[in-house]
């Protein structure tokens, strides 16, 4: 019997992987998502908000994860609109500021333009010093931020006068990519300060472990790649998307499937490398 070499055998192995993933892309695939516990938490969370809370959405990404995390972010700006809610932008990553402008025109823009710059979301930031930036204005937001990202004094812009420091917001919302990023936030700003600091976070999938130990004490719900934030996005157009949603509000859902084919072609073939494997053993046990 004619068998196939190890050469051939990779070949094919990539031809098919190809097709996995080129399939569902170009067939636009979508499966029906369920939310987690703990993106149903993250969603929960805003939900609780009142028209007019406070949320600080800190990005603390770049473009390199933005394929995981972008999708979630969107997700998160688009239900903090839909709550009313006066949004506060902040970064620790130097390219996080592109994040978040990318963000506010993405959805604010885009789909809130009755929302009013300073009056209802400001955008401050970033700031150099990582993990030291939370330390500072956790007590002191003004010793930091003078000036929002515009280079406007933060005493003239309405939504800031009153904020002396984060704990005076209702929720944090970060986003991150790594450090500084959420182990930070949680370090720094939810374990300090139980009684006004509350967090939920998304992050990427090799952050994701990292974070489980801080579940659910000081980080109540949290959003795992590109799946927690499928599921995130099936809990808010669930409730504000209407009939016919926007696509760019169902980006991650459409990355989940290429993702979703390429895993179980996976799984298969580590079965069949398996079964081969002990069939070709099993002979060269009987020729024995």
């Amino acid at each position: 019997m004619m068998t196939l070499g190890h050469e051939n055998v990779r070949r094919i192995i990539f031809l098919l992987m190809a097709l996995a993933i080129g399939v569902p892309v170009l067939l636009r695939l979508q499966f029906p998502e369920r939310a987690s516990g703990l993106a149903a938490e993250v969603f929960a969370e805003i939900e609780e908000l009142k028209e007019g809370d406070k949320i600080l959405l800190a990005f603390d990404f770049d473009p390199a994860s933005e394929g995981e995390l972008a999708p979630m972010a969107t997700a998160l700006v688009r239900h903090a609109c839909e709550k009313k809610l006066k949004i506060y932008f902040i970064a620790l990553w130097p390219v996080g500021v592109q994040m978040i402008d990318e963000s506010i025109a993405r959805v604010i823009t885009a789909d809130f333009p009755e929302l009013v710059y300073g009056k209802d979301y400001v955008n401050l930031g970033f700031r150099p010093g990582g993990e030291g930036v939370i330390r500072v204005i956790v007590t002191n937001l003004r010793k930091l931020y003078t000036v929002d990202e515009r280079g406007t004094n933060i005493n003239e812009i309405p939504m800031c006068r009153a904020v002396k420091n984060i704990q005076a917001m209702d929720l944090i919302a970060n986003v991150s990519a790594g450090s500084p990023g959420t182990k930070e936030w949680v370090q720094y700003a939810a374990t300090p300060y139980p009684d006004t600091i509350r967090i939920v976070a998304g992050c990427t999938g090799v952050q994701a472990p990292l974070l489980y130990p801080y579940i659910p004490e000081q980080l109540p719900g949290l959003l795992g790649a590109i799946k927690g934030a499928s599921e995130y996005e099936e809990l808010v157009m669930a409730k504000y998307g209407g009939p016919n949603p926007d696509p760019k509000y169902r980006e991650a859902k459409r990355r989940m499937g290429p993702q979703l084919i390429a895993h179980l072609l996976i799984i298969g073939l580590i079965i069949a490398g398996n079964v081969v494997y002990f069939t070709q053993r099993s002979r060269g046990a009987v020729r024995a």
